[in-house]
């Protein structure tokens, strides 16, 4: 296996793969492994060497983990790329190469099944399912991380020696620790994942045609958008307030309304729209969007333009609203700040987005509201890595640029603006009454930053909550060199 440094033709595309481009890495040299053999040696000789080495899969980490100009060798997992059923552990092998699309079009075409995972097809399966792995049908199946049955890790040991393990949800495999970690702690912290092995917890026997959830035998999506100038502070707060009540209404697992998902997309004034975009599975989908949307547009009383579609559960996932991953979508400089909500926006709140999303600023930007729960929440808080198991909704402040001179004010906007939703917990959602942390998979370094997290709860208990600890030992054991470390990766304790 080859390194390939700066002076091979293929460096420039293999480095300039990545979603975020606010961040950009120069390795010494890029490695592409084809087999967990490859990743072994790879590693090897990185630690051998006293280099710092960093994994991608898709490359898409929202903040600069991989693109790290500290990085001296990159491991690139696109060419591990098998989708397998492996009879001995009655469950879907699934290589951290492959991207989350590929995974549908697989899995659905050789046994009409599906894995509840990611939106953007792009996204590479190795980093995304060991954070939790939230999407489209999180709600009515829960997250990809629920179905991990087994993973392969190469990890380093005290002695300086990377080597190969696997480890699986069974309660008497000595490796159970390092699985239970794989399933919400998120990547680069206990070594590089090169596969996954798939199966939903209820499944019995043998049969890959049961191994995993049937895929939904329909989709259909529906559009709603209205005219921006069109609201005024008492009508934009009635929406996000019917929303957030709809979420708190809907988020049990055993709701009808789990077959449902949607996102509310609060742009900025400047962008002209705001809109909500969603879908619902199976029969009586229709149903279910028309009382969603009884429930939160009709209240309003502004008229907005509505589109449905119905189409395959595989036509959809290998593009999703278009509109979202369209040209110009990788060559962005993004910051996303994520919160989960146990209970709808305060006034107060509401008051505040109304605020940052109407100031006259030359900037983009949004607060997204997803809806969040169902089949989520019925798994206890510490069954897995993925602590937050009673929330309602995934609340996001975005922003994105692509000129330079777009940067500073795009930043200082997006980053109060998160601030001043939380005034009276620091700035930050701390786990309480109403909110509850973040995202692993929608990592933000502010959260670790004393000017921009100033509740006095570190960024690990916004991530893991009571978890962390548990999170510790397993990175002391399987990192004691800490060879795997970014950012906010788990300290050994």
């Amino acid at each position: 296996m080859e390194k390939i440094t700066p002076a091979d033709i293929r460096y420039a595309d293999l480095v300039g793969k990545r979603f975020n481009k606010r961040f950009e890495g120069k390795p010494e040299y890029i490695r592409i492994p084809s087999s967990t053999e490859d990743v072994i040696a790879a590693v090897q000789d990185a630690v051998d060497s006293k280099r710092r080495v960093v994994v991608r899969s898709g490359g898409h980490c929202l903040e600069g983990f991989v693109s790290d100009p500290t990085a001296q060798v990159l491991v690139d997992l696109s060419l591990m790329t098998g989708v397998a059923y492996d009879a001995d552990k009655a469950a879907f092998i699934v290589e951290s190469g492959v991207t989350v699309g590929e995974m549908y079009r697989r899995l659905f075409l050789g046994w009409g099944l599906v894995l509840p995972a990611g939106e953007h097809p792009g996204i590479g399966t190795g980093g995304h399912i060991l954070g939790g792995a939230f999407g489209f049908l999180c709600r009515e199946y829960g997250l990809a991380a629920d179905y991990l049955y087994g993973v392969e890790l190469v990890t380093v040991d005290a002695g300086g020696i990377a080597k190969s393990i696997i480890a699986t949800r069974e309660t008497a495999d000595p490796h159970h620790d390092l699985w239970w970690a794989h399933t919400g702690a998120g990547g680069g912290n206990f070594g590089i994942v090169t596969r996954y092995w798939l199966r939903a917890p209820e499944a019995t026997g043998n049969d890959p045609f049961t191994a995993l959830p049937k895929a939904p035998d329909k989709i259909t999506t529906f559009r709603i958008s209205w005219d921006w100038q069109a609201f005024n502070e008492t009508s934009f707060a009635h929406l996000v307030r019917n929303f957030g009540t709809w979420c708190q209404q809907h988020s049990q697992p055993d709701t009808p309304g789990s077959r449902l998902f949607s996102i509310l997309f609060l742009n900025h004034r400047n962008i002209g729209k705001l809109e909500m975009k969603g879908l619902a599975t199976g029969p009586g989908a229709m149903l279910l969007i028309n009382e969603h949307l009884t429930a939160i547009a009709g209240p309003i009383g502004i008229a907005y333009e509505q589109q449905t579609e119905e189409s395959s559960w595989l036509r959809f996932a290998l593009n999703p609203f278009p509109e979202l991953f369209q040209p110009g979508f990788d060559n962005v400089q993004a910051k996303i700040k994520d919160a989960f909500f146990r209970q709808p926006f305060t006034d107060r709140q509401i008051a505040t987005a109304y605020q940052y999303l109407t100031v006259q600023a030359p900037i983009g930007g949004m607060l997204g509201m997803a809806t969040y729960g169902g089949k989520v929440n019925s798994i206890s808080p510490d069954a897995t890595a993925s602590a937050q198991r009673d929330c309602i909704m995934d609340v996001a402040c975005n922003t994105g640029w692509i000129t330079p001179e777009g940067a500073a004010p795009s930043l200082e906007w997006v980053r109060n603006f998160y601030r001043d939703l939380f005034p009276d917990t620091g700035g930050v959602p701390v786990p309480n009454a109403q909110t509850d942390g973040a995202m692993i998979n929608h990592p933000d370094t502010d959260l670790a930053s004393p000017e921009w997290n100033r509740s006095g709860i570190p960024w690990h208990t916004l991530y893991y909550k009571d978890n962390y600890p548990r999170l510790q030992k397993i990175k002391a054991k399987w990192d004691p060199l800490n060879i795997f470390h970014h950012a906010l990766s788990i300290q050994a304790g």
